[in-house]
């Protein structure tokens, strides 16, 4: 008896690379694409521990928990670490990142987080990319939730470590991730004594024995169902094409904050500047006297396929997250999400106008 998922030929190093190659150009990028046998997690922090070390001076960008998790190992490195936070509604901007260089000249690494998924918020990369070239720091981007809901540009944009996973907008794999690394980068490991080697976090593993070595051999078995995932998902986009996928999420986001506004009720867009809001996903705010989890909760109890979830933490009393990525980027998915939670809230005794909202949602996708 055959299975679809079992008895499959190995995944040969030339496929791998392949593979590799593909999602290089969905990054429009010429550093060097390694595919690391993990969650994003994997070459987010194998990226960091390379690169950064008790002489590395940090400016940590923080606009939501994952910014918060890079400030944590950066220090665990030994790194000095400068924390820029700002509010979780807003995005930063160029100048709060050249206000900083001028007040802490010997920073030589920057860390910011693209888009977060958690928090609805999105950053102006390409400006910041600018004054982080300008002052010639080393520049680590977590581009995971962005990476097929945005233009991600790690080349154009000065980025020296571009980590993304395609679990989110590109509808892909949990399993595996991507890391782009600049040749500056690759240099700034090789000469930190403590960046990790013969080990699972190690970039430069791949670096030496992958490679170097005309990727030839892999460095273990990889994980075969997932990098077929990937190679699927990113076959996916190339025949939509880039463009329409990322307009879909776009249109999906536009279209959740409008129908969200017209619905009433006291719900209201987290972010406040539309252009700081990430198209990957939309939060909002629940209404006064209102806890959000509760309405997220009565909500899935209706139809719990949707993709709402609350904020986390203490965020779970005051947001509500619409993840609509992926196969999720549609009007038909953004449509029950706002039909049901619609419902949730007149539950509680709120005037809403379900039917108003849907109509927005519909004017706005056309």
């Amino acid at each position: 008896m055959t299975h679809p998922f079992l008895d499959l030929a190995p995944l040969s190093a030339a496929r791998f690379a392949a593979i590799e190659d593909r999602v290089a150009r969905l990054l429009g990028t010429g550093q060097n694409v390694v595919i690391m046998q993990g969650e994003a997690l994997l070459p987010l922090e194998g990226a960091i521990r390379g690169t950064a070390g008790p002489g590395t001076v940090a400016l940590n960008v923080i606009t939501g928990p994952y910014g918060q998790t890079f400030g944590d190992w950066l220090r665990d490195c030994g790194a000095t670490v400068i924390d820029l936070a700002v509010p979780f509604h807003t995005a930063v901007t160029a100048d709060q990142i050249r206000e900083a260089f001028a007040e802490h000249p010997e920073i030589d690494f920057v860390s910011l987080v693209h888009a977060e998924a958690a928090t609805g918020n999105t950053n102006p990369v390409a400006e910041i990319g600018e004054v982080v070239r300008a002052h010639g720091a080393l520049f680590y981007l977590d581009a995971v939730a962005s990476i097929g809901a945005e233009p991600v540009l790690p080349d154009a944009w000065g980025v020296d470590l571009c980590v993304i996973g395609a679990q989110k907008a590109m509808g892909g794999p949990a399993g595996v991730s991507a890391v782009s690394v600049s040749e500056r980068a690759w240099l700034r490991m090789a000469a930190n004594p403590r960046a990790p080697r013969r080990s699972y976090l190690s970039l430069l593993d791949w670096k030496e024995r992958w490679i170097d070595g005309g990727r030839k051999a892999l460095l273990h078995a990889p994980a075969q169902l997932e990098m077929l995932a990937l190679e699927a998902c990113v076959e996916r986009i190339e025949a939509d094409g880039l463009d329409a996928v990322m307009a879909r999420h776009r249109a999906a986001a536009l279209a959740t904050r409008a129908g969200a506004v017209a619905l009433g009720g006291g719900l209201e867009p987290y972010v406040y500047d539309s252009g700081e809001a990430a198209p990957v996903a939309t939060t909002l705010r629940a209404p006064a006297g209102v806890v959000a989890s509760e309405v997220v909760a009565r909500a899935l109890a209706a139809d719990p396929a949707l993709p709402l979830a609350a904020g986390g933490g203490a965020l779970a009393k005051e947001m509500i997250r619409v993840n609509h990525y992926g196969v999720d980027a549609t009007s038909g998915v953004v449509r029950g999400c706002l039909a049901a939670l619609g419902a949730a809230l007149a539950e509680k005794g709120l005037g809403v106008d379900v039917a108003g909202a849907l109509r927005v949602v519909d004017a706005g996708w056309r």
